[in-house]
């Protein structure tokens, strides 16, 4: 997934040829046997699934990488969520592999925010959407044991603000008539600069709004 990132950051891909290769990284994750089930035990369905989730986290990170820290930042929270709700949950493997992407976040940020030397370009994009798909995948927030059937919607929760973002970025564009793929000025991001906040300031805000919309999630383990 980072590799197309790469290529596009190199050649700027055509989205179709983009999106191909994105759809072959994610055929490969669900055929690995990481997959979204859904308690449907249908494997062609859970197949479909998991690529739509993989395709869609991937892109909604994607599309967040519109100002300084915003990806990366999110990509923290998410990642440290992940890896505190699979620690609760006694599943260590995951805690761990979620650790080292928040680890990884954290020490890129303080170059890439408030003031950036050092950018994700869609190779980083594509790299932090790809661990947030695979690591809301990974966990079996739901086990027979615990019987709470809901707690499948805590990854929803914790990756509430890019998923919401990228709903309705693609709803607007839509209804305008303007293909999804070509970017604009109607993430939430840009409507918080619109509203008088400094790009620090809006970035710094989404943040929070991610800390508060992950912390929900952990009332459903």
């Amino acid at each position: 997934m980072g590799g197309i990132g790469l290529l596009d950051d190199k050649i700027e891909l055509r989205p179709g040829f983009k999106f191909g290769g994105q759809f072959a990284a994610a055929w490969l994750v669900a055929l690995s046997g990481v997959r979204v089930t859904l308690f449907v035990h249908s494997y062609w369905f859970s197949m479909a699934v998991t690529v739509l989730w993989v395709l869609t986290v991937v892109n909604a990170f994607n599309f967040m990488d519109n100002m300084n820290g915003l990806c990366a930042g999110l990509g923290l929270i998410g990642a440290w969520y992940f890896s505190w709700s699979a620690a609760v949950q006694g599943q260590y493997l995951v805690t761990m592999l979620a650790a080292v992407a928040t680890g990884a976040l954290a020490g890129f940020l303080p170059f890439n925010y408030p003031r950036a030397t050092v950018f994700l370009g869609d190779s980083g994009s594509h790299l932090v959407g790809y661990w947030m798909a695979v690591l809301a995948i990974l966990p079996h927030f739901y086990t027979p044991q615990t019987g709470r059937t809901w707690a499948v919607l805590s990854p929803l929760f914790i990756l509430a603000v890019p998923l919401v973002d990228l709903l309705w970025v693609v709803a607007i564009r839509w209804r305008i008539g303007k293909p999804f793929y070509v970017g604009d000025t109607n993430h939430l991001s840009h409507r918080l600069e619109r509203l008088g906040l400094s790009r620090a300031m809006a970035v710094a805000l989404i943040w929070l709004t991610s800390v508060a919309c992950g912390a929900i999630s952990f009332l459903l383990l």
